[in-house]
């Protein structure tokens, strides 16, 4: 109790310096933030596309409807299938003349075949698990043919891989960054306060005692920084909704989480600042 008086003490007996961590530990993770919400969004719209990965398999002539009905039911117990749909020769044109409203023309009835549309569940998207399934299916009788755009699928997992990797390296980037700043701004705290720090260490105070009241205010100033750089990121993400294009934000455990590092590099950057500051008494 006595530490966290010592920390909420120092807001009052230095509002300035106080602030100044709050607002940069803010706009640190503010920069975070906006990173975080791009590769978000990024990962939703590559999402959105890959929820059109679909295995198509084509009947021949003449299938019996039962045979066809005895297949859907085995393909739709499969591990990595989210429904199985049968689409009749009617159906096929609609939705070819649909599709290629220009060509409609080309297209007569009888000319397509049935087939039964296959999509997979998240996860089980990739170009190794489509294949797979699509082999699978492929190895019924009646199913004459079996496509589902395999370059198309080869690239997306591609662009995916590569967004995920470029992400995660960014990420580790800003964050280092972050928790440096953060540090550096907590070290002018410290200075300030030497001759506290001093006189403290003259009569006998231990390095734990003296810097726990130092590692609560990090600890606070990261949250309430983390709290501050939220809602700078929820208003920049409405505004870019209702201006531009519609933009997804966090969900709920990644907003906190965020909330959460903001503490812990609060809590990091002050035991950094204190500790040099420590060693060379």
């Amino acid at each position: 109790m006595t530490a966290l008086r010592e920390a909420l003490m120092a807001f009052r007996r230095a509002p300035l310096l106080s602030t100044l961590g709050v607002v940069t530990i803010a706009f640190s993770l503010f920069a975070f933030g906006l990173f975080g919400l791009v590769a978000v969004n990024i990962q939703e719209a590559l999402h959105a596309v890959e929820e059109h990965v679909e295995i198509r398999a084509f009947l021949t002539d003449g299938t019996p409807i039962e045979a066809v009905s005895a297949a859907m039911g085995d393909i739709g117990s499969f591990p990595e299938v989210r429904s199985v749909a049968y689409v009749s020769p009617d159906q096929a044109l609609v939705r070819a003349r649909q599709e290629l409203g220009d060509f409609s023309d080309v297209f007569e009835p009888g000319v397509l075949p049935a087939s039964i549309d296959v999509r997979l569940k998240a996860g089980f998207r990739d170009p190794a698990t489509v294949a797979a399934v699509a082999n699978r299916i492929k190895s019924y009788d009646f199913v004459d043919d079996v496509r589902y755009g395999r370059e198309w699928v080869e690239k997306l997992y591609k662009i995916r891989t590569l967004a995920s990797l470029i992400g995660t390296g960014l990420g580790l980037a800003f964050a280092v960054v972050s928790i440096i700043i953060i540090g550096a701004t907590i070290r002018i705290m410290v200075l300030a306060r030497a001759k506290e720090i001093s006189i403290m260490r003259l009569v006998g105070a231990t390095n734990g005692f003296i810097r726990l009241p130092y590692l609560l205010e990090g600890f606070i100033q990261g949250i309430l920084g983390g709290l501050l750089a939220l809602g700078l990121t929820w208003t920049t993400c409405t505004a870019i909704s209702h201006a531009f294009i519609k933009t997804a934000f966090f969900d709920p455990g990644i907003a906190t989480f965020g909330v959460i590092c903001g503490a812990l590099m609060g809590l990091l950057g002050s035991g950094f600042a204190v500790g040099r500051h420590l060693r060379r008494l």
